[in-house]
This record gives C-alpha cells, structure tokens and sequence, in this order.
C-alpha cells in the first residue's frame, strides 16, 4: 500500500505559547512519525515558534514544505500548496488547502465562542471555523457533544462528513503508592486541599468555587496563570489569604502529586468541548466535581459528584461527600477504570485510519 500524502499544518504554534489544542496537536504530531509505511507527512510549520508543544517537537526539516509568516494575520487565510497529486490537508486550526486535490480534514475542538462570547471577535472566529468545517471532506469532533453542537449551529453540514475522536490524557498521571509522603509547593496535609484548574473567565465558575469552599475547612489550590489584583481582592473578602495557594503553571509531575493528595478537583465549568483535567485527575486517582453538562457525561465515571445545577448549595453539598471514604473510594475506582478507555496512542491510531480511508474514496 503507497503511503498516504499529508501536510500538517501548525498555525496554532503561532497562535498560543500553550494550551489544550497545542497539547492535542503535539500529542498527534508526536506518533505521526512512528505510523512509517502508512503515512507521508509533511509540514507547514514555524520552526522558530514561542510554543512550550512545538518546541518539543522533533521535525526533520527536509519534510517542511513551507513556512508562516505573521501567523496573527495567515490565519484567516486558505492555504496554497502546489501539489499535483491527490493529498490530505489537516490544519491544526481551522484553516483549509485551496488546492483541487487537496481532501480537507478539520478538526472542532467546541464552540466556546459561540455560546460565551459576542461582538466581533465572535463573528470573526465563527466565520473562519465554519468556512473550515464547510470546505472539508471530513470533519473531526472530539466529542459527541461536540458534533451535537455542530449539527445544530450548521445544520448544512452532511453528519456522515463528522467522525468522533477522543482525546487521550497523559501517562504522566497515575496513582503514587506513597501519596501521604509526596510533597507539593503547597505543602499542605493530603485530603486537606481541593483543586481548581485551568481558565477562570465567567462560564468557567471559579467565583462558585471560591464562594462554596469559603463554607468549609479545605483550603484552595489554584493552577493556572497568575491572578489579577481584582480577583485575589474578590477571594480575599471571602477566603483567608492562609487558606488559598497560587501555583501558577505547573509541570505534569508537580500536578500528578495534587492530584493525588487533593480531596477533589473541582471542574464546575458551564460548557467544554472534551475535559482534559477530568480524566486527569480520574487517572491520578482524584474524585472529580464536575457539572452535568456538555462533554462531561462522556469522561467522567461516576454520576456521584456532578452538579445539576451548579449553585453554592449543592457545591457545598457534594464538597461534604467528600469525607464519606467508602463512598469515594467507589468513585476513585470508577475514575481510574474510566480513564484507561482514554489515551494518545489510541486517538492517533483512529486519526491514520481515517487519514487513509479518507484519501482512499475520495
């Protein structure tokens, strides 16, 4: 079998320094070279990129076909290549390959700024996204909920072109058999800490979460970018400054040992279009509180902690379950089991056979 032609192109290295689809994308890019024989890859990239993902990457630069300039502007503009045999095109971030013998493949992490966000940045994201996904043979979600949200807002769209990839989650996550000795930056006694990640803007709900510890004895642990004046004037009217912890970003081994020490990550957001943290934290052997909404349902375990409603009562409500062991020893069992249906390995594994069922009936 001749392998299948693909260009890669790495727009979101110029986009973010970091973040969840620079992760998927590095995590994909990472096993592409290992698929010899079934794929010949090449590249659109940025060599010289300020990304944390592709500076890890190890690209041969005989396969780079091309390189972007001024990526805060390219990227709302399709892609030329002057290739004239048939070839796949797959974009990092919702761009597509003008060229007539390019197969078009877009993948659709969520629709975040469709539901959350307005103005024109809004309209700006929605047109490029949507031109992507409508000049595409073949669509990728990475969820169910994440292809139900597509069909709605472009219901135009054939759903046999829409395929269901799962993101995987790392190995670097696992159950530390001495978790009462492992020592975090935080140095606080295990089960005595609950943990708050990622993103902080308004859908996210990290004022319910201040708001719900501030009615109990565990102190908050905050990963993530550093906080504002503003927001740590907010936590401090309602939280001792003794009782919360900014660690800023963290790498994996440092949150591996949080995971496995906190009483619980909280996970309250309105909306997501995967959940990476989730299946984390399950992975680690951390109970997660997490609402009852999009993606969720899909990479979390146990019903047992999610929120229905995501209001301070019932925060608090699951918040006080946490002490019931043989309760949460229940739900940690369900988590890790769940967690094991996820990884990289496998999410690569469908990516290359649908890159070559792909280019094979197109």
């Amino acid at each position: 079998m001749e392998a299948t032609k693909i260009i890669f192109d790495n727009i979101v290295y110029g986009l973010q320094r970091s973040g969840g689809i620079s992760v998927v994308w590095y995590e994909l890019l990472q096993r592409i070279s290992k698929a010899e024989g079934l794929l010949s890859p090449y590249y659109i990239d940025l060599p010289q990129a300020d990304n944390y993902y592709r500076q890890q990457l190890q690209i041969d630069s005989s396969r780079i076909i091309s390189t972007i300039k001024h990526p805060k502007y390219s990227r709302y503009l399709p892609v030329a290549v002057n290739i004239g045999e048939p070839f796949l095109f797959h974009s990092s971030y919702y761009r597509y390959c003008t060229n007539p013998r390019a197969v078009n493949m877009t993948t659709v992490h969520d629709f975040t700024y469709e539901f959350f966000r307005s103005g024109v940045r809004r309209e700006i994201h929605s047109w490029q996204k949507f031109n992507a996904i409508r000049h595409s043979e073949f669509i990728v979600c990475i969820s169910e909920n994440t292809k139900r949200d597509l069909l709605e807002f472009l219901p135009d769209v054939d759903e046999k072109r829409v395929r269901v990839i799962y993101n995987g989650v790392s190995e670097d996550y696992f159950v530390i058999n001495e978790r009462e000795t492992a020592k975090t930056k935080a140095n606080l006694a295990p089960k005595s800490f609950v943990l708050f990640i990622g993103e902080r803007q308004g859908y996210k709900h990290f004022d319910l979460c201040v708001n719900a510890v501030s009615q109990t004895d565990y102190h908050l642990v905050i990963v993530g970018k550093n906080l504002t004046p503003e927001e740590k004037k907010s936590i401090n009217s309602k939280i001792p400054e003794s009782r919360y912890h900014q660690m800023g970003y963290v790498p994996n081994s440092e949150l591996n040992i949080l995971y496995n020490q906190a009483a619980a990550l909280i996970y309250p957001s309105a909306y997501e279009g995967f959940g990476i943290p989730v299946l984390e934290a399950q992975k680690a052997g951390c109970p997660v509180i997490a609402c009852n909404n999009s993606s969720i349902p899909e990479v979390i375990a146990s019903q047992t902690l999610l929120l229905n409603k995501p209001t301070e009562q019932e925060l608090v409500r699951k918040l006080k379950l946490l002490t019931d062991e043989h309760l949460m020893k229940e739900v940690i069992d369900k988590g890790m089991r769940h967690a094991q249906k996820f990884s990289w390995d496998k999410m690569a594994s469908q990516y290359i056979a649908l890159y070559q069922e792909a280019l094979n009936i197109s």
